[in-house]
């Protein structure tokens, strides 16, 4: 049970940080607005990727792994980006009213997109997510697993404890930062 909730907690930085890199990409190179922190905290980490990659593994694993077919066409895969596509935007809009509880705002504001709902969650970033979690899904993830499989429980436990003490770290300052300076 440590060992799984040790990959799990790996799993949930390593998307986190792969989330920041998207969106630094995004800003810096697709949008050309410059380079900003995109993560809440001082680190390059933003915690809703990792929070939804950790959806998408426990809500949506068990669904990849079936074969639903209609006839001979397997139709498990449409499903599964539906799901990721409904995990996804939930998650969005759950973290931007969290967001805006605990901070004053969000981070986003998809109110130049078609079919958005108060700026907080819109169509196209959803099908985004989607494909992109198809991508995690079927791609990314396997190949992590098969690494944090590999590692040893000393591995294991050294390196999600250490990931561990910088997020708190990073928590602890950002609190400090926000309550007291």
């Amino acid at each position: 049970m440590k060992q799984t909730l040790e990959k799990y907690f790996i799993y949930f930085m390593f998307y986190s940080i792969i989330g920041w890199i998207y969106e630094v990409v995004l800003e810096v190179f697709i949008y050309r607005w410059g380079f900003s922190n995109r993560g809440t905290l001082f680190g390059p980490y933003c915690i809703i990727y990792g929070v939804g990659a950790l959806a998408f593994i426990l809500c949506l694993k068990k669904l990849k792994e079936k074969k639903i077919r209609v006839r001979k066409i397997s139709i498990t895969p449409i499903i599964v980006f539906l799901g990721i596509v409904a995990v996804a935007t939930g998650m969005e809009l759950i973290g931007s009213y969290i967001m805006e509880w605990t901070t004053g705002s969000w981070m986003w504001n998809y109110e130049r997109f078609s079919f958005n709902f108060q700026g907080r969650i819109a169509l196209n970033p959803s099908i985004r997510f989607g494909i992109g979690g198809m991508i995690f899904m079927y791609a990314v993830q396997p190949l992590f697993e098969k690494f944090t499989d590999k590692l040893s429980a000393k591995a294991l436990g050294i390196l999600s404890g250490s990931l561990a003490i910088i997020l708190a770290a990073d928590a602890i300052v950002y609190v400090i930062r926000h309550l007291f300076l």
